[in-house]
């Protein structure tokens, strides 16, 4: 079998509200998704899969490590990790085999992403600039169209940012589908109508990849994967661990070996997409991986690679909040660790948006009712459960009768053995992982980075053999990057504080007008050129730069002193 390329379609902020999740999903008939209808026809469509956290960076961590968050450090939103030492980004070991690796091009993967992850991580990233037609790929394209930002724009901007679509497929804020926990208002109604038409756009963005694979003559041999990092930009769905919060469409196409209008209704994670494209593309899956290779090497489908599928949600920006939860085919059960406080808290940004702010008038309004002496009546208790001041220790749902997880069964005495299964199962799972979650985090602060001190990687060390040039790093876990080209002190990494804001939040590569090869084997020598060489860990500053010079007639460089020349002092 030929070696497949990869593509990876992802989006921000989405429940499966696609047209081809219509009958699966809650009010999927209402959205306009003809690409992604066509895309879930021609592959396999999973029914029942799930976000590793409610937000996105945690999410995507998971995603791109296919570890869950707990277990390497990653659940705060957001965070700068220092995962275990074998934990490395997906589109590395693709790199390692050869693939050209690109990401267009946000990244918010909980780490500083080190340049040798990717051949190219930027808006122009394409597998359109690999070197060669021959040269494999995997090429990830995330988009930013649905993101919950974009739902309370202004109303031109809100027209620029769809204009690809049309009037007569514009959705109607009348038959909005609006979850019993929305008050039912202008506010929730235009709300919901805009995050349909989002979705539109967005399937029209998707549409125009697809179409370049066409053009290339591509789709035969292209894996091409569409997913969303967590659920709605909404109340009771981002930053909840609820099933809005946490379930998500998951599309993927494989001409030739998955059958179109295939339907798989297994419980997935989102992380498990980590093992499944190595597994799929003939790599070797690492053995610290918590994900489950969904598909093999010929085709075949995983039956039911997981028992249950689990979640968490743990500090959101300034608010401070831990829950676990864990569901089978047919119950979610929630333990939240702080019932006291708001399953609603104060958070700066989503605060500013127009359905947080409804939510937050409807309740000062019932308060200015008690205060006249009247029953409130704005909410329903439902609706007045989200922005209540605490909530239950524990919640336990029959998502067969009640899918918008309206009656929590934790006190009905028909449902105790489900209840007691799934708290011993999040129990183990807790315990498996050790859940990092659990210990303060400041504690774990300190334990990454002792007085604020990020640990430093090793510089490489480099010898001479008969291959070429080696080189190894005493850090546990670091990458090598290796380049040609020398140092441009006009476009050296600028200082961590002078970057930009968000590229310091999201951990974009920091560019120094150099490509880093991932180093995996000794590298010839460049003639008279300076080979350099820089190691990176995951959460560890940077190594220090090391070079060799060109050698003649196959003997070593030497310096003055008579050893491997290092530059160890060149500008990071």
């Amino acid at each position: 079998m030929k070696t497949p390329n990869v593509v990876w379609i992802s989006t921000h902020d989405i429940n499966p509200d696609l047209g081809c999740y219509s009958g699966i999903w809650p009010g999927a008939d209402y959205a306009h998704t003809p690409n992604l209808d066509r895309l879930a026809a021609d592959g396999a469509r999973f029914d029942m899969a799930f976000a590793s956290a409610p937000v996105c960076a945690p999410a995507r961590s998971a995603i791109m490590t296919g570890c869950f968050p707990n277990a390497i450090g990653t659940m705060h939103m957001r965070t700068k990790a220092i995962p275990p030492a074998e934990v490395k980004l997906l589109p590395e070991y693709f790199r390692a085999a050869g693939y050209y690796c690109t990401n267009n091009s946000f990244t918010d993967f909980q780490v500083d992403v080190p340049p040798v992850v990717f051949d190219e991580c930027s808006p122009t990233a394409h597998w359109r600039n690999r070197p060669d037609e021959d040269t494999p790929f995997f090429a990830a394209f995330h988009g930013m169209t649905t993101h919950e930002s974009q739902i309370y724009l202004d109303d031109e901007s809100f027209q620029r940012a769809t204009l690809n679509v049309a009037r007569q497929v514009r959705h109607d804020t009348s038959t909005a589908p609006l979850p019993p926990y929305y008050p039912d208002t202008d506010v929730f109604r235009k709300a919901w109508a805009r995050y349909a038409d989002l979705i539109t756009e967005m399937d029209h963005w998707v549409g125009g990849i697809l179409d370049q694979l066409e053009e290339d003559g591509l789709v035969e041999d292209t894996i091409v994967v569409f997913w969303s990092d967590h659920g709605r930009g909404m109340p009771r769905a981002k930053r909840w661990a609820t099933e809005a919060g946490l379930r998500v469409p998951l599309l993927l196409r494989w001409p030739g070996v998955i059958q179109p209008g295939t339907v798989r209704t297994d419980l997935v994670h989102t992380m498990d997409l980590a093992p499944t494209m190595l597994e799929a593309s003939g790599l070797q899956v690492p053995g610290h991986l918590h994900g489950k290779p969904l598909l093999r090497r010929g085709g075949s489908f995983t039956d039911r690679p997981n028992a249950y599928v689990y979640g968490g949600r743990d500090r959101m920006d300034e608010s401070e909040d831990t829950s676990r939860t864990v569901r089978d085919e047919r119950y979610r059960y929630v333990r939240n660790f702080h019932p006291d406080r708001s399953p609603m808290p104060h958070i700066d940004y989503p605060d500013h948006t127009a359905t947080w702010s409804e939510l937050r008038r409807l309740r000062g309004e019932e308060a200015r009712q008690l205060a006249c002496g009247e029953l409130p009546s704005r909410l329903t208790d439902l609706q007045r459960s989200l922005v209540a001041a605490s909530k239950p220790g524990e919640e336990l749902y029959d998502l067969e009768q009640d899918p918008h997880e309206t009656r929590n069964l934790v006190q009905d005495p028909g449902h105790m053995k489900a209840l007691a299964r799934l708290r011993g199962a999040l129990k183990t799972w807790q315990d498996s992982v050790q859940d990092l979650g659990m210990m303060p985090e400041r504690q774990l602060m300190e334990n990454w980075r002792p007085n604020g001190e990020a640990p430093v990687t090793a510089t490489p060390t480099l010898s001479i053999t008969a291959e070429g040039i080696s080189a190894a790093c005493e850090t546990p876990g670091a990458s090598i990057g290796w380049t040609a080209s020398p140092p441009n002190p006009s476009s050296s990494p600028r200082p961590q504080e002078q970057r930009k804001l968000m590229d310091r939040v999201t951990g974009s590569p920091e560019e120094d007008g150099r490509i880093w090869n991932l180093y995996t084997a000794p590298v010839p020598s460049m003639g008279t050129s300076s080979v350099r060489f820089k190691a990176w860990r995951l959460g560890f500053t940077a190594s220090q730069e090391a070079s060799v010079q060109g050698r003649v007639a196959g003997r070593a460089p030497k310096s003055p002193e008579g050893h491997l020349h290092e530059d160890n002092n060149l500008p990071l």
